[in-house]
């Protein structure tokens, strides 16, 4: 089975900097594991300080080669969704960090009609993926574990929803 165009998923979180780098970064790893070539992955940031080209932060890139994921400085930069409200308008699936950020995205009205949520809430759980700014390693450790996991009991639904375009079955009602 085809899809006319690459799905298009857009994670977002506050300054694209921290946990949306580790999602994009994991779940690109993800789908070439699994030889998925259909699903492209943008990330952004949504907060009023979010900024275009800023790095990515120096613990979320060591975390992320601890998953053997080697991302230098510049291999990735933020992009500013207020900027760029193009890959709101553009997303299939839309996952956010918290529902704070979700909420936000009701300001867009690129984003009305979208599917989004959390990213908790698409892998069947509740509760938000918490900022793990200054806090040292190992809460950059706990939220890469979260998002893992988020991430692995979601894949199935983002398959479907990619070639279906459909509800992900374990995501419950609102």
């Amino acid at each position: 089975m085809t899809h006319p165009h690459p799905y298009r998923v857009l994670i977002v979180c506050h300054a694209n900097t921290s946990r949306s780098v580790m999602a994009h970064s994991l779940l690109e790893k993800m789908l070439k594991e699994r030889n998925v070539g259909h699903i492209t992955i943008r990330s952004g940031g949504i907060a009023i300080y979010a900024r275009d080209r800023m790095y990515a932060s120096l613990d979320a890139r060591l975390i992320l080669r601890e998953h053997g994921i080697h991302l230098q400085a510049e291999d990735f930069v933020s992009t500013d969704l207020k900027r760029h409200r193009y890959l709101i308008d553009e997303a299939d699936l839309i996952l956010t960090m918290t529902q704070e950020q979700k909420d936000m995205l009701d300001a867009y009205p690129e984003a009305e009609s979208k599917p989004t949520y959390t990213l908790k809430e698409f892998a069947g759980e509740e509760g938000d993926i918490d900022d793990p700014a200054m806090q040292g390693e190992d809460a950059f450790r706990a939220r890469m574990v979260e998002i893992q996991r988020c991430l692995e009991n979601s894949f199935d639904d983002l398959l479907s929803l990619s070639y279906r375009n459909e509800e992900p079955t374990s995501v419950s009602e609102s």
